[in-house]
């Protein structure tokens, strides 16, 4: 039924069916108790998606319904918290057969019992089971309100009870207190009451009583509570009082615009007229004429000043309901008073107010305006206002609020748009268009986006471009629509103004924005306020990309002083825009200040551990960027050279800040080394390579910086593009045959970064970087000196790259895969030495490059795994492989095991490759061993692998090498382990080892007993469960005598018992499959460790 909420009039061919088969479950004296409050929950269900006034109407309403739905409700418990949807319903159930038009007196017949009491009358019951079900604490109290509205209002009711009633409502107002639970829930009853019992009660019965509940209403103090709900359900009974109080009519001074039927508005406008002057005469009462003459009541100034007071509540929702009450009573009220309450409303309006009361006094103006209760006269003290709205933003400590009065701003101008002729408007039109623009395009906020793009009429090229959709996305509003809106003349001078980033694409006019603009902007980037100054930086930066040429005096004077200001105050924060000042600019030549620049370029660096993780790496481009701006312009001379002092300074600095304690400072100083010029690099290569070398080291001081390891192997890549390849040249100028073996070692040695701390794989980072960095490194020898490059060094980098692409996290296999096709099918020319390029042709066609989705398992393990048929990639795949089968992540795993076993199956028939892809195993397996990364895993994919007969062959020879190998390995790698899910794997791998034929059996079995009685109960009840599993499956591994003993000593045991316990049984399955039995052999540290009894067959 969720699905139904959107739009749920989809329901209502179908409402009458669901009903009347839940109602027979209803009806049906068999149906038992949690049956029938199963129907009500469904029909309740049915309720909430399409709304009780729909649905309610449906349900039968006779007189012969009455008594029973009566009875069950009276058998109810108020009190239990499982049946309140069977209570909800059958209030709404009742609430629609009290409209029945019989008194209820004659359903009462004689009130005396066959057991001699008085009965209760009906319209008592129903009245105390509707004060009963006020309240309580549950949704039952918002049906209770329903019923007594339709219950009280019956004339029969309305005449003896209304006035007790009430009585009682009052008191228990005035008893109650909304400081504790148990009074909210009385007062919100009550409250919800009073609201059903005034909108729906006709004016004249109401009226008598309508003092006096404002009286008590106001005794309550609703304003002053905390509790929300109290407050929004005082402020609608506020206005239903205020309602009743006068007269309900529709006040002939309202402005109207067309007529409320579409026939009559498309007719001819002197026909459309004559019918709207008609249906307003038709309308009229009676008394019309004289309508204003009637006096309005005193307590009308009191609801008006609580609702003026509600649209400046805290919460939303009060400020909503105040600002429909404010709209529904102005309605009612002569011209003169309601002009009165327009400006009060407009005195919310003030910069002393909070953004509560501008909010709310938006919500009320559109009300009014909606209405029609806004006279035109009233237009020009409105749309300051509205203008103000629009733009309202109010700082409260690090961030901003004000996004909801842009919001409620929008609704103004919807609601204008519609309730006004054009030509009221057109005075206006220019100021509002301007604005609502600048909010639809530039608002930091979606919501208020979003709100401005469909609120005014404007162009409708303009409407197309800036749809809701498109200014959804906050880049595209900068940086395109922008531009394009600053096309039309009307909005050019707007929107140059207040446009940051779009500033620069929209410069069309560069003398208006050097000589209009920017001195505009200089000023607020020296002043006091903070994001001011940080937005008015920004801008002037964007600007001077495009009018470098058109600069007065007084502009550079400027901006200078902008970084005369930051290198005086030290803000960091500042640095990332000045550097986009010089960015790609030629702006040196007038602000020739070029140590303060380089100071600048240089603290920003230093204090990148000061920013914030989201600012860091803004600030670390844009220095760099600026950097090499600067270096070019200023570093050389007139013979291309860099001054040798200047060079062995900043290039010796630079190298020793790679060795900064801070992480941050290495990445900073890491990725401007690879920033600095070939002239600069010139005779200096060496130490820069050095340098960069010794941040991609892991050391146990530095393990966690891998984001210094990432930026130095980006920068060594950028360094060896900068300084280009000559194959005899030297080892301080080029990359050449002298240091390219030292290049790739690095960057090999990156690809093996495994690194993981709180963050997770950090050393994907480092992975990720180094390929690229192969790559870029790579294709720039193939392109120069292709003969630098050795055969063993391609081979490297392609087993490597073979490995990513074989591992788990989607990204890295992805970028792995995507360089390695990169590097395959590159043809100019060709990198030379790549193993089984044409296998891997045939693997992985050149058309599949731009289309293999490697982020996909299902798509790239089938093709991985048939690189484990070429011997030069058997090793990596298989080593990338076994933590992929053997992870966690279920799509990787069943793809990946998938793949894998469908390539052991296609070499079952040949034993030469088995054999070899087995000797691969176990030195995967040997290299590896104790490193959790891979074994843990490993065990995992053996586990599987052996369950699904993968090296069925080895099984009918006894002790083949590879099990006996294989349980080694596995032994050696969980002695003395913790880790449980590392022991619960090689639990599974012994399992299948038993299949083997020979002295393994006997072993297998000894180790496995051993973990029956290891220290971790988990681990003992996860061996017996799983050696249960194995006798079953390979019942030939034991004598049939003793299987039915051996798997009920396994099967009844509680392995989770104290160790004694369970080392008695565990011998008992010793002596019975005639296993040595492990003896326990006391430590130093007190702990005790079971080792196996010297017997001749127990060789090894």
């Amino acid at each position: 039924m969720d699905r139904y909420q959107e739009q749920p009039h989809l329901l209502d061919h179908h409402l009458e069916g669901m009903m009347n088969s839940l109602l027979e479950i209803v009806w049906d004296s068999g149906s038992p108790p949690s049956l029938v409050h199963l129907a009500f929950k469904f029909l309740y269900i049915i309720t909430k998606v399409r709304g009780y006034k729909r649905f309610l109407p449906r349900f039968p309403h006779e007189v012969r319904d009455l008594q029973p739905v009566l009875d069950m409700l009276a058998k109810q418990n108020p009190r239990d918290p499982e049946t309140w949807e069977t209570r909800y319903m059958l209030l709404l159930w009742l609430s629609m057969i009290c409209l029945i038009p019989f008194d209820l007196a004659r359903f009462d017949g004689n009130l005396t019992s066959l057991e001699g009491q008085a009965r209760q009358p009906t319209m008592d019951r129903i009245l105390d089971l509707a004060k009963c079900y006020l309240v309580v604490s549950d949704k039952a109290r918002d049906a209770a309100a329903v019923l007594v509205s339709k219950f009280i209002v019956r004339p029969d009711v309305r005449q003896s009870r209304m006035a007790d009633f009430l009585d009682w409502v009052l008191s228990m107002l005035s008893k109650s207190s909304s400081q504790t639970m148990e009074g909210t829930v009385i007062v919100n009853g009550m409250l919800q009451a009073l609201a059903q019992l005034f909108k729906h009660g006709k004016r004249e019965d109401c009226l008598p009583y309508a003092a006096t509940v404002l009286e008590c209403l106001d005794n309550c103090k609703l304003s002053e509570s905390n509790q929300m709900v109290l407050r929004k359900l005082g402020m609608k009974l506020v206005q239903r009082l205020g309602l009743t109080f006068v007269k309900p009519k529709v006040a002939k001074w309202r402005y109207q615009r067309g007529c409320r039927s579409l026939a009559a508005n498309l007719q001819p406008q002197g026909a459309a007229v004559q019918n709207q002057k008609r249906e307003v005469a038709a309308a009229a009462p009676p008394e019309a004429d004289d309508d204003e003459e009637y006096d309005i009541p005193g307590e009308i100034e009191n609801v008006v000043e609580q609702l003026l007071v509600g649209l400046k509540d805290k919460d939303t929702i009060v400020r909503w309901s105040a600002a429909k009450g404010i709209g529904r009573i102005t309605g009612r009220l002569p011209k003169e008073l309601a002009d009165d309450v327009i400006g009060s409303l407009l005195d919310c309006f003030s910069f002393q107010e909070t953004d509560n009361a501008w909010h709310g006094g938006c919500l009320a103006l559109a009300e009014l305006g909606r209405r029609g209760l806004l006279l035109p006269s009233r237009i020009s003290d409105v749309v300051p206002v509205m203008l103000k709205a629009l733009t309202y933003d109010e700082k409260r400590g690090a961030c901003s609020v004000g996004s909801n009065v842009r919001d409620a701003a929008c609704y103004v101008c919807w609601a204008f748009a519609r309730a006004y002729e054009p030509a009221e408007l057109l005075p206006f039109i220019s100021h509002i268009s301007s604005a609502l623009i600048i909010a639809a395009v530039f608002d930091r906020d979606v919501n208020c986006r979003r709100a401005a793009s469909g609120t005014f009429p404007m162009a409708l090229n303009i409407l197309t471009a800036a749809d809701y959709f498109a200014v959804g996305n906050r880049v595209n509003c900068y940086l395109t629509i922008s531009v394009y809106i600053a096309g039309f003349p009307e909005y050019t001078h707007v929107i140059r103004e207040l446009s940051t980033k779009a500033l620069h694409n929209i410069t069309q006019a560069p003398e208006y924005m050097a000589n209009v603009v920017l001195p505009r902007l200089l000023p607020l980037s020296v002043g006091s306020d903070l994001h001011t100054r940080h937005g008015a930086i920004l801008a002037c930066a964007e600007i001077t990309i495009s009018v470098t040429y058109f600069f007065t005096e007084k502009s550079l004077e400027g901006l200078k002083q902008i970084h005369q200001e930051v290198c005086s105050q030290h803000k960091s924060v500042f640095n990332f825009e000045c550097c986009m000042i010089f960015k790609n600019l030629k702006l040196f030549m007038f602000l020739a200040v070029p140590g303060g620049w380089q100071w600048l370029i240089n603290d920003s660096l230093r204090h990148l551990p000061l920013v914030s993780s989201a600012a860091r790496q803004h600030i670390k481009e844009s220095a760099v960027s600026a950097l090499a701006a600067l270096c070019n312009e200023f570093y050389i001379n007139e013979r291309g050279e860099a001054d040798p002092a200047l060079q062995d300074e900043l290039v010796t600095q630079y190298v020793s800040e790679l060795q900064n304690t801070e992480e941050m400072v290495r990445c900073g100083f890491s990725r401007a080394l690879g920033a600095l010029p070939r002239f600069l690099l010139k005779g200096r290569l060496q130490q820069v390579l050095e340098g960069l070398k010794k941040v991609t080291i892991i050391s146990p001081e530095d393990v966690s910086f891998a984001e210094a390891r990432r930026d130095a192997l980006i920068a060594i890549a950028k360094v060896c593009q900068t300084v280009g390849v000559k194959g005899d040249g030297s080892q301080q100028e080029y990359v050449c045959s002298g240091n390219v073996d030292q290049i790739y070692a690095t960057l090999l040695t990156g690809v093996t970064d495994y690194t993981t701390d709180s963050r997770g794989d950090v050393g994907g980072w480092v992975r990720e970087a180094a390929m690229t960095s192969l790559m870029e490194v790579t294709l720039l020898l193939v392109q120069n000196e292709a003969q630098l490059i050795h055969a063993n060094t391609c081979k490297q980098i392609m087993c490597w790259l073979a490995q990513q692409s074989a591992e788990k996290i989607d990204k890295f296999r992805a970028h792995a895969g995507s360089v390695f096709l990169t590097l395959l099918h590159f043809d100019h020319p060709p990198v030379p030495h790549i193993p089984h390029r044409e296998e891997l042709e045939r693997i992985f066609p050149r058309w599949e490059k731009e289309v293999l989705n490697w982020n996909a398992a299902s798509e790239a393990f089938p093709r991985i795994t048939q690189l484990l048929g070429l011997p030069a990639y058997q090793y990596h795949v298989l080593l990338g492989l076994s933590v992929s089968v053997g992870g966690l992540t279920e799509t990787t795993l069943r793809y990946s095991a998938q793949s894998l076993f469908d390539y052991m199956k296609k070499i079952q028939s040949d034993p030469s490759a088995l054999e070899s892809f087995c000797e691969t195993l176990l030195k995967v397996f040997e290299d590896n061993l104790r490193n959790d990364r891979v074994s843990v895993p490993l065990l995992t994919m053996l586990d599987q692998m052996l369950a699904n007969g993968c090296f069925d062959m080895f099984t009918e020879q006894e002790n083949h090498p590879f099990p006996v190998k294989l349980f080694a390995l596995c032994k050696e790698e969980i002695k003395r382990s913790k880790d449980i899910r590392k022991l619960r794997s090689s639990i599974g791998v012994f399992c299948g080892l038993i299949q083997f034929q020979g002295d393994m059996r006997e072993k297998v079995f000894f180790q496995l007993f051993l973990l029956l009685c290891h220290p971790f109960p988990i681990i003992r009840k996860t061996t017996a469960s799983q050696v249960y599993e194995m006798l079953l499956t390979y019942s030939d591994v034991l004598d049939p005598a003793i299987m039915d003993q051996a798997m009920a000593i396994l099967s009844d045991t509680n392995w989770e018992a104290e160790l004694p316990v369970v080392r008695e049984r565990r011998n008992c399955l010793c002596d019975l499959m005639k296993v040595p039995r492990p003896q326990l052999v006391p430590k130093c540290c007190s702990q005790q460790w079971e080792k196996p009894e010297r017997r001749p067959s127990m060789a090894g």
